[in-house]
């Protein structure tokens, strides 16, 4: 069974800075591209970096690119999200998403949902004064 669980999310200050965690089970976490896609409130899926299987090939949004920082374990089969400069615009609930597509090197659909097919449970990251 495959098994996605983030953690790390908290209550962060403007500019300042936490580092997601995501534990993957029941898959060759080595062999798929995986991605951070967070949620606001009130606001659909947004997909925020993924890293690819091979080479850890790194892709950001627009967003957060020069702020965070995508990377991988693949011997504690762990995907991870490091971010800094924290916005407000940044407060939402993040997910890790494993890609359907095994060993692929299509990377052009990162950001569709329809992309994944295991999803985390999701922590929550608020950033507030």
């Amino acid at each position: 069974e495959v098994q996605l669980v983030e953690s790390g999310g908290g209550l962060v200050q403007p500019g300042g800075s936490l580092r997601l965690s995501c534990a993957a089970s029941g898959f060759p976490f080595d062999d798929y591209t995986m991605s951070w896609v967070r949620q606001a409130p009130g606001k659909g899926l947004e997909w925020v970096s993924g890293i690819s299987w091979a080479f850890n090939n790194r892709h950001y949004a627009e967003s957060v690119k020069g702020r965070f920082t995508i990377s991988r374990d693949n011997a504690k089969n762990t995907l991870y999200l490091q971010m800094n400069g924290l916005k407000s615009e940044d407060t939402a609930v993040y997910y890790c998403a494993k890609d359907r597509k095994f060993r692929t090197f299509d990377l052009t659909n990162l950001e569709s949902p329809g992309e994944y097919d295991h999803w985390g449970q999701g922590t929550q990251v608020t950033v507030s004064s």
